[in-house]
Order: structure tokens, then sequence, then C-alpha cells
């Protein structure tokens, strides 16, 4: 192997590593923000008990998270150095508002909220709460900002061999950025959402705590359907975007290789394997796919076979990461529509398959996430800044590649003692269930 391909490998493994603590820690702190608005607004204390147990596993996700967060930045000046000079001054100007706003903003008031029980009023309290969830909403925008303009470079110039700015508001508010960013974000809610419901489930087959287990599986299933349903529109309208600034990712994604107008979308494709012939296309929906991509049954959709071998993507991980995702999304709503169904009926305790279901599709959210960075990242190459810069030329000259073999197996020991210690705990606490009321009273200052 060489140093762009281990280097390529060890990003993807620390990349896809955070990014399992990331999507849980934005959508449930949502979750959070709203139980304890529950218990301000209602009095119950049932939600103040609900806001303590759901917190403390958002604090241990929201710490482990951090802490693998950190690597992924080192890694641009060390690995990516060429890469780094290039686009410093692009990149450096939306992670250093993250860092110097956002991540302030939601660390400050994460502070505040865990030692504010005693010191804050509840509505202040409840306040500091949501804007801890703001902070990491924000956060997540200006990180995906920053790849954004990856994958669609807007607002620059090259001079002196370096990417810069001449309208930096054209690069943050491009559509490309922010359906992204809207289509991540709602797929966090859903790992939320159904993190809460799995956890709910696993009480409530255990008929502990059923009050407070059956009103966070309702507050979860709610928040489940409007979660499931935008992330299916953003997705779409994501898909759209990427039809028209990135065209060989959405060949690969159907694995079209020959351009046709009015082009149709196959439900079974097999994809050659070794990407250099045509695939093996069954049940087409005639003009779909130009419908899907473009909201347009009679426009031309641009095949593989368009663009020159070495520009484009990798077909095969590409195509089955885009299947897989889009094939997980419409189960998620399928089962936040039952999940709803079920609570607005009171029959969800009748249903016990049904909840013994949910336990296990805790990681279905987070396993579509990743497909679809994937599909982002690989559909993206051979590119690092599409149609800008290829990332053979993007890799640091003087780090060679015993150094990042041995990087690369220290990470994966240190990631894979992190993510054990990470599911141990979180298993461990949401297990325990919720404090009894007298402590949770006591730890609340008397409400």
């Amino acid at each position: 192997m060489d140093a762009v391909l281990l280097s390529r490998i060890q990003f993807a493994m620390t990349a896809l590593f955070h990014f399992i603590f990331v999507p849980l820690t934005l959508g449930l702190v949502v979750l959070v923000a709203i139980m304890e608005t529950k218990y301000v607004t209602s009095g119950d204390e049932v939600y103040l008990r609900m806001t303590k147990f759901f917190g403390k596993l958002f604090l241990i996700n929201f710490a482990l998270g951090l802490v693998t967060g950190l690597t992924l930045e080192f890694q641009f000046g060390m690995n990516w150095a060429r890469y780094s000079k290039f686009v410093g001054d692009i990149f450096g100007p939306p992670l250093a508002i993250e860092a110097t706003v956002a991540f302030f903003l939601e660390s400050t008031f994460l502070g505040v909220w865990i030692f504010g029980w005693k010191k804050l009023s509840k509505k202040m309290h409840a306040v500091s709460i949501w804007l801890v969830a703001f902070g990491t909403n924000i956060s997540a925008l200006w990180i995906l900002i920053a790849n954004s303009w990856m994958q669609h470079p807007v607002g620059y110039i090259v001079k002196g061999g370096k990417a810069r700015f001449v309208d930096f508001m054209a690069a943050a508010t491009q559509p490309f950025a922010l359906l992204e960013f809207t289509h991540t974000i709602t797929a966090a809610y859903v790992v939320g959402a159904f993190f809460v419901m799995g956890v709910s489930a696993y009480h409530l087959l255990k008929n502990n705590e059923v009050d407070l287990f059956k009103k966070a599986f309702k507050i979860g299933a709610a928040f489940s359907l409007f979660a499931t349903i935008a992330v299916f529109l953003t997705g779409d309208l994501h898909a759209s975007e990427v039809a028209k600034t990135q065209p060989t990712k959405l060949a690969a994604m159907e694995s079209v290789w020959n351009t046709q107008k009015g082009a149709p979308m196959y439900l079974f494709i097999v994809p050659n394997p070794k990407e250099e012939k045509n695939s093996v296309e069954i049940l087409g929906i005639p003009k779909m796919l130009s419908i899907l991509a473009y909201h347009n049954p009679n426009s031309t959709v641009k095949g593989l076979k368009s663009f020159p071998k070495n520009d484009r993507p990798p077909v095969l991980i590409t195509f089955l990461s885009f299947r897989t995702m889009v094939g997980l999304g419409t189960l998620f709503v399928l089962i936040a529509i039952f999940a709803y169904a079920y609570m607005k009926r009171d029959a969800l305790l009748d249903k016990r398959w049904f909840l013994r279901m949910m336990i296990y599709a805790i990681p279905l959210p987070y396993l579509a996430i990743e497909f679809g960075w994937i599909v982002a990242e690989v559909g993206r190459q051979p590119w690092i800044v599409y149609g800008l810069m290829k990332t053979a030329n993007a890799t640091s000259t003087a780090v060679s590649v015993s150094q990042i073999v041995m990087s690369l197996i220290g990470f994966v020991a240190l990631y894979s003692m992190l993510g054990v210690i990470d599911i141990y705990l979180l298993i461990k606490y949401a297990r325990k269930g919720p404090e009894s009321a007298e402590k949770i009273t006591a730890e609340s200052g008397g409400y």
C-alpha cells in the first residue's frame, strides 16, 4: 500500500468512528431539552427524572465524542499537508467559527446545565440545555459548510498556489451546504429518537418504571415520525443538488454507464465489479431517475462512460452504500409510523414483539448515517476538492508509509478501547434506569 491509500484508510476509520458519537449527541440533546421543557410546563416529576436519566446518557456520549474528534484536525496537518496548504484559507474560517462560537456556546452552557440544578430557576435551567442543543447544531452547520465546499467549491479564486475566498457567504449559504446540513441533522435526530425508543422499550419489556418510559417512548415516537420524513424530503432535495454539481457521483450511486434522456430508475441493479462494463439492470421504472434527479422526466442523466476513466469514483461501494442507506431510511419511516400509531392507540405494551424489535433497531440509524457518509466521500473520488484538487495530490510528502502504519495501528487500538468503554457505559446506565424521585429532588435543589 502507498501513503495515499493508507492516509485515506486512516482518515476514513477515524472519521467514521467519530461519527458514531456525533449523531447521538445532536439528536439526544434536543430530546433531553424537550423532556426538561415538558417538566417545566407540566410540573410532572416524571419528566424531571426522565431528563436526568437520558441526560446522563447524553453526557457519556458527548465526552467520548469530543475526544475522538480531536485526532481528525491533527491529520489535516500531518497526513494531508498539501491539502491544508492549498485550502487552509478556505477551510480555516468555518472551523474557526465552529470552535470559537458554536463549541464554546455548547460547552459553556453544558457546564451551566450540569452544575446549575440548585442555582438556576427551572425555566433558566431549561434554557441552558436548549442553548447546548443550539450550539451543537450550529457546530455541525459550520463543519458541514467546510465539507460542502470540498464537495462543491464556490466563492473562491486560486492565487499563489492557494485557494482563497472572494465571497465567504456564497460558500456559507450555497444550496449544497444547507441541504447537506439539513439532511445530516435530521438523520441525527432519527438516531436520537430510536435510541430513546429502544432504551424505553427495554424497560417496558421488564415492566420497569412503566409510566416514565411510556412517556419517553411517546416523545421519541413523535420525534422519529418528524425526523424520518424530514430525512426523506431533505435527501430527495440533496440528491437533486448532487445530480447538478457532482454528476459522476450520481452515476455511481445508480450505476449508470450510458448517458440517457428520460433515464429509467432500476429497482434492482447488479453492478459490474470490474467497473468496465454495463450493469445488469432489472425492473426499470421509465423516466424515474430523471424525475428524481432533475425533477424533469425528459432530463438527460450522464453515464459513467461520459467521463474519463480516471475521473470516475469507485462504483460498487458507492452503489451498495447508497442502496443500503435508502433501504434503511424507508424502513425507519415504517417503524416510526407503527411506533406513533401504537402510542396513540395506547397499545404499545401489548406489542411485545415491537418493543423487542425497537431494542435491536437502535444501531440501524447509525449504520444508515455511516453508509451515507461513504456515499458522500467515496462518491466524490478521485477528488478531495471536487473538480479542483485530486486526493492523490493532497497528502504529505514528509510522512512515510511506516509512520502512517504505526499511527493507524495506534488509532485502531485507542478507538477500539474508547468504543468498548462507550458501549459499556451506555448499556450499564441505560439498564440501570432512572434514579429514585427522592434522590432526584435532593440533587435538583427541591424542584
